[in-house]
């Protein structure tokens, strides 16, 4: 059996993750790109030692595992060190998910969401069709990403400005989910994108029951 596979993205501080809940909810398969970058700089793994090599062993814990943080402030400043680090996570977070999909296949799933953080800037978006974007306006995204990751604002803003606008990301998606109101109304909506997706693909939405 064939399957689809849709794209699921937003921003820092979108509430992206409460959309892919509201999926996993209703029992469609959803394969989050976040879990598999982690899987494949664990430790023990080839991705560790690349990255360990190439960051030297300051980004290295005491347990043996990748410093998410160091690494984090390394490359957030050096853009040629973010470019080095996609380079080695990048196509094994590809070959992964290819492999889950593969794996969804072969059980007979018509329909799974892929969800990626940067998934419009690494260019993904033309390959996972229909796009959902999940939108909040910029001020909420700040205070929701300080909140989050008890970070300053200044901090905040910085790493938003990194990302796409969602504004950009909203204009070449879909199917738009603005998560700045109630949650409930999020999930409503998240409801409304499934139920159309599943029509446009030939399934019955009741395949994934509400909640």
């Amino acid at each position: 059996m064939s399957i689809t596979v849709f794209g699921l993205t937003g921003g820092i501080g979108s509430g992206k993750s409460t959309v892919a809940a509201r999926f996993r909810a209703r029992g469609l398969p959803v394969i989050d790109a976040d879990v598999l970058a982690r899987e494949v700089v664990a430790k023990g793994t080839p991705g560790l030692d690349e990255i360990r090599a190439r960051f030297g062993a300051d980004v290295i814990d005491d347990h043996g595992e990748l410093d998410r943080a160091r690494l984090a402030e390394i490359v957030f400043h050096d853009d040629d060190a973010r470019r080095a680090l996609n380079a080695i996570t990048h196509p094994r977070v590809r070959d992964l998910a290819l492999a889950r999909v593969q794996e969804l296949a072969a059980r007979g799933e018509p329909l799974a969401c892929y969800e990626v953080p940067l998934l419009v800037e690494s260019g993904l978006a033309d390959a996972l069709r229909p796009l959902v974007v999940v939108v909040v306006d910029p001020a909420t995204q700040v205070e929701r990403s300080m909140r989050r990751d008890g970070s300053t604002r200044e901090h905040a803003e910085a790493r938003i400005r990194s990302q796409m606008p969602l504004s950009d990301k909203a204009a070449i998606a879909d199917h738009v989910v603005d998560n700045g109101g109630a949650v409930a109304e999020t999930l409503t909506r998240a409801d409304e994108v499934l139920d159309t997706i599943c029509r446009k693909t030939g399934l019955d939405p009741a395949r994934y029951p509400r909640p």
